[in-house]
């Protein structure tokens, strides 16, 4: 009985320093869209090491694709992807201005998954068989790209790992009485929480505004987020669910949300020329 107290009071003592390590913070700027959440965020997962690992495993990612003889396949289709996030790009400084000096980067994988990604400090990729099955248009496309710097922006990816971090400390301890070693690699749970993890309602709902207002400020219809939803949630219906849905939830509810979000930036859309944008 006596151990078993011992361990519960180290135990808390862990989750204790874990939660001491982490600070309430606001990622980004909260734009037209409103996006005002405060954030959990642990120091000890700091965004340059976060960045780094990004960086790693994107360069992993790549270096297989080229292996694979499956990177930038179509010079066209990559010509086009490029196209889109740059005029993105060009408006992340709204959300945050340090975002637009980040070495972004997007490439397409030729693979038939209905997928596409943006890991920490902008690093993206767009997989050909979203291409190929959704059939976007540039539109529909700048709002998955969009979507996805999102995340990205908000640091969604540091926001879930400061969360693992925290659970990691408390297993630490009770390793320490079990004998069972707990071993954080950075890494490792970038990874799981980039292609493993399903994103939380709050930051699917974080993602779609940013990702919307992205779109509009670009000259992107913001409307065709709604219209890439339907075609995904059609997708999902007649061919099981794609890889991108496994992460990426979609609901009536969820389109019904992007109806009002387009509607509120509309106005932003119109001003960035919509009358000459493709």
């Amino acid at each position: 009985m006596k151990g078993i107290a011992n361990g519960k009071r180290l135990l808390a003592a862990g989750l204790i320093l874990a939660t001491a390590g982490c600070a309430t913070v606001q990622t980004t700027q909260s734009g037209t869209v409103g996006v005002e959440r405060k954030q959990f965020i642990s120091s000890l997962v700091s965004e340059a090491e976060l960045n780094q690992a990004a960086a790693q495993n994107y360069a992993q990612v790549l270096s297989q694709a080229r292996q694979q003889k499956a990177l930038d396949t179509d010079a066209a289709q990559t010509r086009r992807v490029k196209a889109i996030a740059q005029r993105l790009i060009g408006q992340v400084g709204v959300f945050r201005a340090d975002a637009s000096t980040w070495n972004w980067e997007v490439h397409v994988i030729n693979e038939d998954e209905v997928n596409a990604w943006c890991m920490p400090g902008g690093k993206m990729a767009v997989y050909s068989g979203l291409i190929k099955r959704i059939q976007p248009t540039d539109a529909e496309l700048a709002a998955i790209i969009g979507h996805e710097m999102a995340h990205a922006l908000r640091e969604h990816s540091r926001e879930q790992v400061s969360q693992k971090m925290a659970t990691s400390f408390g297993l630490t301890v009770l390793s320490a009485l079990t004998g069972v070693q707990a071993v954080n690699d950075l890494g490792g749970t970038l990874s799981e929480v980039m292609f493993e993890l399903p994103n939380s309602r709050t930051h699917e709902s974080e993602a779609d505004l940013i990702g919307v207002e992205l779109a509009a400020r670009a000259g992107y219809d913001p409307r065709a987020a709604v219209t890439l939803w339907q075609k995904m949630g059609a997708l999902e219906q007649g061919r099981g669910q794609p890889e991108f849905l496994s992460t990426h939830p979609s609901s009536t509810t969820r389109i019904a949300d992007l109806q009002a979000i387009s509607e509120r930036v509309m106005p932003l859309y119109q001003q960035a020329g919509a009358g000459s944008r493709p």
